[in-house]
């Protein structure tokens, strides 16, 4: 069983910088596609970001974060970050860490494993 377990979350004033860490136990995670998604209150969860398993298959992120948040790995630190900057009061809501073992994943239901969550808060 693959656990994913998000960690990096906080209060930052709008303009600031977080980033967010996810740590993978139970299988290889280099053999994995990560996805961040996230929660606003009363609002479905989102994507905002992916990075394929694949050596060359790339990242791609949300239309809304695009040009503030970087998605990475570090596969033989077993870790993905999701680094964040510009953050904006929008951005508050809980993030969440997704694995999964197809070569990409844009969609909730592409994922398999969830970690719990960290929240992130933005005040303007």
């Amino acid at each position: 069983q693959v656990q994913p377990v998000e960690s990096g979350g906080g209060l930052v004033q709008a303009g600031g910088s977080l980033t967010l860490s996810c740590t993978a136990s139970g299988r290889t995670f280099s053999s994995l596609t990560m996805g961040w998604f996230r929660q606003a209150p009363g609002k479905e969860r989102e994507f905002v970001a992916g990075i394929s398993r694949l050596a060359n298959g790339g990242t791609y992120v949300t239309d809304s974060v695009r040009g503030r948040f970087t998605i990475s790995r570090d596969n033989a630190k077993n870790t993905g970050y999701l680094q964040m900057s510009s953050l904006k009061p929008e951005d508050t809501a809980v993030y969440y860490c997704s694995l999964t073992s197809a070569d990409y994943g844009l969609s909730e239901r592409e994922y398999k494993y969830w970690g719990q969550g960290t929240q992130v808060t933005v005040s303007s």
